[in-house]
C-alpha cells in the first residue's frame, strides 16, 4: 500500500515538474527549424506558402470528451497535455484501438519517453502537439484549415464520456479551445502577436501571413451539422434551424463546412466507406438514422466507394441512392450567401453532382476537396469552377499520384496549385509508414531554402521519419522532403505546385466573398 502511494505521489509529482521516471528533467519539446520558411510575404503581392486543408486539432473536445488521449496544448505544460490515460488500457474504453489491433492493448506510453505514442497503432492518441505544428508552420505552412469534428454515435457507445453528444455542442468547445490556444500563444509572443491566428476573412489572412504568421480557418465535419439528423427517412430539423445554426457558426468564426460525413442526414446521402470499415459505419448510419444505406448500381460516369453487406443483389460499382435533400440544397444556397466554402467530400456522387450545379449555376468558386472523399471524376467540374482539390496524406506514391491526376484536371497547368490534407485526430490510420517514401537526409532545407529542417526532439525521443514515418504533425515537413524527393523529375513542379496552395486557397475565398 506505502509503495503504491509512494510511486503515486512520484508520478504526480513528474507531471507537474517534468520530470521522467528516471528522475532527470526533461526539456521542453523542440521545433528543431532554424530559420524561416516563406519569409518575404506581403499584403499586396501573391502569397507564397504551403496549404494544410483538411486537420483536426481539438478532437479530444468531441466524442464527449472520451475516447481521445493527450492534447495539442495545456496551461500546465507538456507533462500535462501528453500525459498517459489511465482509461486507455481497457478494452472496453479503448474500443478503436482493440478494433485495430485484435487485442486488448497494453498500457500505451507517451511523454517522455514517446515509446508508444504518437504512433500509427494508436489512432486516438493525439498526432498534433502544437510544437509539431509550430514545427510545420515554421517550415511554409501559411493557410491551416482546422476542423471542429465530432460523431454523436461514436459518443454514444463510448463508456467513459465526459460531456454531451451532442455535435454542434462539440463544436463550440472546440472553436473555445482553438481560441484558447490563440490566447496561449499570445501570452508567449506578446497580446496579437502568437503565430495560430483565426482569420474571419480573405483581406485578414493576407495580413496575418505578410506579419509572418500561419492564417487559421475554421472549419466544421460533423454528421449531423446544426441537429439535421435523419430517422426513418424523416428530417429532424428545419430551414429555420439551419439558418439559425449557419449564423450561430459564422459568428464563432467557422468559414466552411462539410453537409454530410459518414452517415446519411436530412442534408445530404454520403460517399460510403468501403470493406469492413464500410460495415461498421453502415451498421452506425442505422443506429442514427433507423435504415442502412441505400445502394444502387451506378448509371453515370460518377460511382461511390463499392460497400460490402448489401442485399448481394445489388451490382458494383455502388451509389447512394440518397443525394443532396431540399434541406441540402437551402443550406447550400444560405452558405453562398455567406461567402462560406462548401466543402464537397463525404458527399455521395448523386449529392455532389446535384451541388456542383447549383453552384456552376451561380458561377461559386468557393468549394473544395480538402481529402480525396469526393469521386476524382468530379474534379475537372470543380477546377473549372475556381474551387481547390488537395490530397489526403498518404504515402509518396499514392500521394504523388493524387497531385498528378488533380494536377492533369486542372483547366490550367501553369497556375494549378495543390495542397495536403492531413487529417491527424481524425481516426485516420493510413497516414505514411516507415519506409513508405525515399529516404530523407538531416538536416534538410524548406521547399524555398530559407529554413534548415533537423529530427524533432522531444523528451527523451528523437524523431525521424527514416524510422518512424508519419505519425504526429511535426513530422509534416519530413514527409514533404520525401515526397520531393520521390517525384524525381517531377520534383520542382510539385514543389511549385504546393508553394502555390495557399494563395490559390485565398483566391478562391476571395472569389466567393466579393460576387
Amino acid at each position: 500500500m506505502l509503495r503504491r502511494a509512494a510511486t503515486a505521489l512520484v508520478s504526480i509529482c513528474a507531471l507537474l515538474v517534468g520530470v521522467s521516471a528516471s528522475g532527470a528533467a526533461q526539456p521542453p519539446p523542440g521545433v528543431n527549424v532554424e530559420g524561416f520558411a516563406f519569409p518575404d510575404n506581403r499584403v499586396d503581392a501573391p502569397v507564397t506558402g504551403l496549404l494544410q486543408a483538411h486537420d483536426h486539432l481539438w478532437s479530444y473536445k468531441g466524442f464527449g470528451e472520451g475516447p481521445f488521449c493527450g492534447k495539442t496544448f495545456d496551461q500546465e505544460g507538456v507533462a500535462a497535455a501528453l500525459a498517459d490515460c489511465d482509461t486507455h488500457p481497457l478494452a472496453l474504453t479503448a474500443w478503436f484501438e482493440a478494433l485495430m489491433e485484435g487485442d486488448e492493448p497494453a498500457p500505451p506510453r507517451g511523454w517522455p519517453t514517446f515509446d508508444d505514442w504518437p504512433g500509427h497503432e494508436w489512432p486516438t492518441h493525439s498526432q498534433s502537439y502544437y510544437k509539431g505544428v509550430e514545427r510545420l508552420w515554421r517550415s511554409g505552412v501559411r493557410v491551416f484549415v482546422d476542423h471542429m469534428v465530432s460523431n454523436r454515435a461514436l459518443c454514444e457507445v463510448y463508456p467513459l464520456r465526459q460531456s454531451t453528444c451532442d455535435e454542434m455542442a462539440s463544436v463550440r468547445a472546440q472553436v473555445a479551445e482553438s481560441r484558447a490556444f490563440e490566447a496561449f500563444l499570445d501570452v508567449e509572443y506578446g497580446e496579437g502577436q502568437g503565430w495560430y491566428r483565426i482569420v474571419g476573412s480573405p483581406a485578414e489572412a493576407r495580413e496575418v501571413i505578410a506579419q509572418g504568421k500561419m492564417a487559421v480557418v475554421l472549419g466544421v465535419e460533423i454528421s449531423e451539422p446544426f441537429g439535421c439528423s435523419m430517422l426513418n427517412s424523416a428530417p429532424q430539423c428545419t430551414e429555420e434551424a439551419i439558418d439559425q445554426g449557419l449564423a450561430e457558426l459564422y459568428d464563432l468564426g467557422v468559414r466552411s463546412m462539410f453537409l454530410c460525413h459518414k452517415f446519411d442526414n436530412a442534408l445530404c446521402g454520403v460517399r460510403f466507406d468501403e470493406g469492413l470499415t464500410g460495415v461498421a459505419v453502415n451498421a452506425g448510419n442505422a443506429l442514427t438514422t433507423g435504415e442502412f444505406w441505400n445502394a444502387e448500381t451506378c448509371q453515370g460516369s460518377y460511382q461511390d466507394n463499392t460497400a460490402l453487406g448489401f442485399d448481394g443483389l445489388t451490382e458494383a460499382p455502388h451509389c447512394n441512392r440518397r443525394g443532396l435533400t431540399g434541406l441540402g440544397v437551402h443550406t447550400i444556397y444560405a452558405m453562398m450567401e455567406r461567402g462560406m466554402i462548401v466543402e464537397l467530400d463525404h458527399m455521395s456522387v448523386k449529392a455532389a453532382d446535384h451541388a456542383l450545379s447549383i453552384l456552376e449555376a451561380e458561377s461559386y468558386a468557393g468549394v473544395i476537396s480538402s481529402h480525396n472523399w469526393m469521386d476524382a471524376a468530379l474534379s475537372p467540374r470543380l477546377l473549372q469552377l475556381g474551387g481547390l482539390v488537395t490530397g489526403i496524406s498518404r504515402e509518396s506514391n499514392q500521394f504523388l499520384d493524387y497531385w498528378r491526376a488533380a494536377r492533369a484536371a486542372a483547366p490550367d497547368p501553369d497556375t494549378f496549385a495543390f495542397g495536403y490534407g492531413l487529417d491527424a485526430n481524425g481516426l485516420n490510420s493510413g497516414l505514411p509508414r516507415a519506409g513508405q517514401g525515399a529516404e530523407i537526409n538531416y538536416p534538410f532545407r524548406s521547399f524555398d531554402g530559407n529554413a534548415l529542417i533537423d529530427r524533432q526532439i522531444w523528451g527523451e525521443r528523437t524523431w525521424d521519419f527514416n524510422e518512424d514515418g508519419l505519425v504526429h504533425e511535426g513530422l509534416v515537413p519530413d514527409w514533404l522532403e520525401a515526397l520531393r524527393l520521390d517525384a524525381g523529375s517531377d520534383g520542382p513542379q510539385f514543389v511549385a505546385d504546393m508553394s502555390r496552395g495557399a494563395e490559390a486557397y485565398l483566391r478562391m475565398w476571395e472569389a466567393s466573398t466579393e460576387r
